[in-house]
């Protein structure tokens, strides 16, 4: 259990109590490092990333002020990487109109010890109503190959919108590749 105090925590009848907490990129780096670079977190983009490099991406994320990153924890337990960002702010700006009230969203789960029915659609809902607590609408942009994660997203009440390419961006601090993404979308009025 982390000590940073929690932006959002509530507690899911049946599951548990969910906490999203800022995340420390020195005291987190060795957690999400064998989360990021881990095959099954390939769409992530990390997979050859050393723990320093991983450790420089989040310290540079933790600089800014329109992308966040936080943990996710299930009764005192890391369980996800959850990110946030404004998307007049991001690439994805460039691929689809922005909304006033829009949050981008992002979302990494921990490799599942057991798998437990109803365990990633009860942390989408706990991200979702953090997400939505002062928006109207939550877009998210899976890699568009990742059939698992798109499904999920779905089956948890995102409308699919158009496949899209997000360009690569080639900054002093950070590069991210072209990626054919799958726009999805979440409205308060669905949730």
């Amino acid at each position: 259990m982390t000590t940073t105090a929690p932006v959002f925590e509530q507690f899911v009848e049946g599951f548990g109590t969910v906490r999203i907490v800022p995340v420390d990129p020195d005291r987190d780096a060795p957690l999400l490092h064998t989360w990021v670079t881990a095959e099954r977190a390939r769409f992530w983009g990390m997979c050859g990333a050393t723990l320093e490099e991983v450790r420089d991406i989040y310290t540079h994320l933790d600089s800014l002020t329109t992308h966040h990153a936080f943990l996710v924890e299930r009764d005192g337990v890391p369980v996800a990487l959850f990110q946030t960002y404004e998307p007049e702010a991001d690439r994805v700006s460039e691929c689809y109109e922005v909304r006033p009230g829009d949050l981008g969203v992002h979302l990494l789960l921990a490799p599942p010890t057991t798998p437990e029915p109803g365990f990633s659609s009860n942390l989408v809902k706990a991200f979702a109503a953090y997400a939505l607590a002062d928006r109207e609408r939550i877009v998210a942009e899976p890699d568009a190959a990742n059939e698992k994660a798109i499904a999920l997203l779905v089956r948890s009440g995102f409308e699919l919108g158009p496949e899209v390419v997000l360009p690569e961006v080639v900054l002093p601090e950070v590069h991210l590749v072209e990626k054919r993404a799958r726009l999805t979308f979440f409205t308060k009025d669905a949730g």
